[in-house]
């Protein structure tokens, strides 16, 4: 039974060519997918390793804000104590903080929040040991700096040139002395590294004297451990110290929970690929079983049991699912380094490192190809063991039982309903509910899936009519084809369903929230220009004044966020500037006057007054962060605006309480719109390239533009699905020509020529992708639908929005999808010979 199993492989290799495709791509998926992330995995956590292989200790200090007098660090006492301990061979003090670098028009080099500042310290020979510079050398003296050869290129910049540089200060001009490399995390995130004399590093981002860190390596033969008991005596309160193996370790270890999500996420995806590369499967055996009906009922005839038919049919699939998970293994292992490749591409700093290809990898990508393959070929396998030895005097291609189909269509009924019920629970349960609907999502889609052959008739037969008024015969012969045999047709569109259920899920969602914020901005912000610092820190008060100064602009409102205890309850407060906090952002009154502000009162949004019964003229205690009490007045009550917190009260009552005054955007208004006096802003705040200045459009990008991102990504990772649903479509119009020889053989004999039989058998694939296309995007709504109520109390202006376009690009390319996969299987029924077609049994 075996060499006839094997045989049968080889006998159909284009129809398992296609099988083996289907698992190919999923075990690829997988299995890059593995290599990727443990290569990933590898190559930082031997970077971290490499960054501490000359650090026995590791001392970190911590800084507290509401305690001035503290210590800011490690003194420079501290560390010529530690330098004269025994054992050590070399202590280097290190200090950083934000520094960015502005390129020769003035903008951002990298990510704002990587962007970064340290200190040069060279040893006895001149050198620093964590940089090896390329060109020039290090900052040794004020109005020098060095820069990472990555950010150097970006620039453009050269040793000598003269380099703007934002700080926690002004914008300063500085003589570029070196160019180094570095496999500093902030260089390999996108950002920058700007060195400075250790001096004027103390100066910018501590306190002359002192640092940070303190890196300490160790002689030969010195215990890291020793060392780090004889360190810690000599540290302040506010300093910790590790050995340099437990910092690597630590680091190793967020890497791998950092790796674990991306992992998670892609398998995801493979999972998917692999559960509609199962209909493909199963529709490829099921072929090839109607093809072999009088060959297996002649094995039952001459004494073989079903058993053994049964695993003839799933020796061929484990030789099938072998096949594909090895070519796919070594797919993935492309894959993985495409992935690697592309990164880069995208401005990731990816270290270097050999290609992690681990025997539980192989062993998994085998597995997975392998189990898959079997567990779609055994129902065709078990039907294959029920035909009868008398089936081998007939041509019967064993159509399912009314009883059967009786059986599945109640089965389909009871957990497609059930499913629908736990998603509408889930939907009703608010946030609390998203656990349910993914539940729910999970019954729904394989009742609709069990459900779908007996969906088939109904919904194709209301585009019939259609088919015949516009195609004559050719559409009413692929009408009635498309439902001759409803399983291998529901089985075809599931493979499509399944995909656009969740890229019309997904974009309903991302339409929905998306078109949320832009209205959110539309209607709440009513400014020209949001201005913000590139890595999120505080704006100085000194930007305020600049601004304000600035040609053309009519309201300046600084807008900081704190903390208050008000009649007991922690709320979160906006600083603001009455009078033109009015005129940058739309705040609807509901009662009072938000002139009240100027007047030293607060204003509060309407859910927050409602919660504790304020109305204008309430009084209420007030408990500040430096602890200080005191009595406020409620002047306002005004609709919700997201650019604001709960309640807005004027900066001149808050900053008496305030150490520093915290800023984090401000709102301006100008006489000539957004997109006018952008740059009359950058030039007034002296042309600082850490400073963002946001236009409207600006702020919706920033807003929205994660969220299409994030779409497009999930869009080309379905991608790999719906290639395996074309090739589940050309299986069955292959399928559905082989049934039909004789059929097609007596049409061509009648006179339907060859134009039409391919014109018969494109409309039949075009339908039955259009069916599945329908069902799947019917589907993936009412998930959005469901999704959208866990999420709409969280996102203001939330009303369902349908991608109406969006989703007839999705109907457009379904179709597609149905011509192209047709291609094959139609020329090959047009080029029947009618004469043999019609003595074909």
């Amino acid at each position: 039974m075996f060499r006839t199993a094997l045989r049968n492989v080889l006998s159909h290799k284009a129809r398992l060519l296609m099988t083996v495709l289907a698992v190919l791509l999923g075990v690829a998926f997988v299995s890059g997918t593995l290599v990727f992330t443990d290569t990933l995995s590898h190559a930082f956590r031997n970077e971290s390793a490499k960054n501490y292989s000359d650090v026995a200790v590791a001392v970190t200090s911590y800084s507290d804000s509401d305690n001035p007098k503290e210590a800011p660090g490690v003194s420079t006492k501290t560390l010529d104590r530690i330098r004269g301990l025994d054992g050590v061979a070399s202590a280097t003090g290190r200090v950083s903080g934000f520094a960015g670098v502005a390129d020769h028009q003035g903008k951002l080099i990298g990510d704002g929040w990587s962007n970064k500042g340290g200190n040069f310290s060279p040893g006895a020979g001149g050198k620093d040991g964590q940089y090896a510079f390329t060109d020039g050398s290090g900052p040794v003296r004020d109005g020098q700096i060095a820069l990472d050869r990555d950010t150097a290129d970006k620039g453009g910049y050269h040793v000598g040139d003269t380099v703007r540089v934002a700080t926690n200060g002004p914008v300063r001009e500085y003589t570029l002395a070196g160019i180094f490399t570095t496999d500093d995390g902030a260089v390999g995130a996108g950002g920058s590294l700007v060195l400075f004399d250790t001096a004027v590093t103390q100066k910018l981002y501590l306190k002359p004297g002192w640092y940070e860190d303190v890196n300490i390596a160790a002689t030969p033969g010195t215990s890291q451990a020793k060392l780090l008991s004889e360190v810690k005596p000599l540290l302040p309160k506010n300093a910790d110290a590790q050995t340099g193996k437990q910092v690597a370790d630590k680091q190793a270890k967020q890497i791998e929970r950092e790796m674990s999500g991306l992992s998670q996420m892609l398998l995801g995806f493979a999972a998917v690929a692999l559960f509609v590369g199962i209909f493909l499967i199963s529709n490829t055996f099921t072929m090839l079983v109607a093809q072999r009906t009088k060959e297996l009922a002649l094995l039952r005839a001459v004494g073989a049991s079903r058993k053994q038919v049964t695993r003839s049919v799933l020796a061929e699939a484990l030789v099938v699912g072998t096949v594909a998970s090895v070519v796919g293994f070594g797919l993935g292992i492309g894959l993985a380094v495409g992935l690697r490749s592309a990164m880069g591409s995208f401005g990731a700093k990816v270290p270097g490192g050999p290609l992690i290809v681990s025997p539980s990898t192989a062993l998994i990508a085998l597995l997975v190809g392998v189990l898959i393959t079997m567990l779609a070929a055994w129902l065709p396998a078990r039907r294959a063991a029920k035909i009868p030895p008398v089936a081998a005097m007939g041509s019967a291609h064993l159509p399912a039982t009314t009883k059967s189909l009786v059986v599945r269509n109640s089965i389909g009924a009871v957990i497609t309903l059930a499913g629908a019920a736990v998603i509408v629970a889930g939907a009703s349960a608010g946030s609390s509910g998203r656990m349910m609907i993914g539940a729910g999502a999970f019954l729904a889609l394989i009742g609709v899936i069990v459900l779908i052959p007996l969906l088939s008739r109904p919904v194709i037969a209301l585009v019939r009519p259609l088919l015949t008024g516009v195609f004559g015969v050719s559409g009413k012969l692929a009408g009635q084809n498309a439902v001759r045999n409803p399983r291998r047709t529901g089985a075809t569109a599931s493979a499509l369903a399944i995909g656009l259920t969740l890229v019309t899920g997904l974009s309903v969602i991302g339409v929905t929230v998306g078109q949320s914020v832009d209205r959110m901005t539309t209607d709440n912000f009513k400014g020209d220009y949001m201005v913000e610092m590139a890595n999120g820190m505080s704006l100085t008060p000194s930007t305020v004044t600049a601004l304000e100064k600035a040609k053309g602009v009519t309201a300046v409102s600084p807008q900081g966020g704190t903390q208050i205890v008000i009649d007991g309850s922690d709320e979160s407060v906006s600083s603001v500037k009455p009078g033109d906090i009015q005129q940058v952002l739309n705040l609807p009154v509901v009662s009072g006057s938000l002139d009240s502000l100027a007047r030293g009162q607060i204003a509060v949004e309407q859910k927050t007054a409602e919660k504790n019964g304020w109305k204008p003229g309430s009084k209420v205690s007030a408990k500040y962060l430096d602890d200080k009490k005191g009595s406020l007045t409620v002047g306002a009550v005004f609709k919700e605006n997201q650019f604001v917190s709960s309640v807005l009260a004027p900066t001149s009552v808050l900053a008496p309480h305030e150490k520093t005054q915290d800023i984090t955007q401000i709102y301006v208004k100008t006489d000539g719109g957004s997109g006018s006096g952008e740059q009359a802003l950058v030039d007034a705040m002296g042309g600082n390239p850490a400073i963002s200045v946001l236009g409207r459009q600006d702020i919706r990008n920033a807003m929205g533009g994660m969220i299409n991102t994030t779409l497009n990504i999930m869009y080309g990772l379905l991608a790999m699905a719906l290639i395996i649903a074309v090739l589940g479509v050309v299986n069955t119009l292959a399928m559905s020509v082989f049934e039909r020889q004789q059929e097609i053989g007596m049409l061509r004999a009648i006179g339907l020529d060859r134009a039409k039989v391919k014109r018969m058998i494109r409309l039949e694939a075009v339908v039955i992708s259009l069916f599945g296309a329908v069902v799947g995007i019917a589907l993936g709504t009412f998930l959005a639908w469901a999704v959208g109520q866990t999420i709409k109390s969280d996102i203001p202006h939330y009303v369902l929005v349908m991608p109406w376009g969006r989703i007839g690009i999705f109907l457009v390319l379904a179709a597609f999808v149905g011509v192209l996969a047709s291609l094959w299987p139609a020329r090959s029924a047009a080029r029947l010979n009618m004469l043999t077609a019609i003595k074909t049994e």
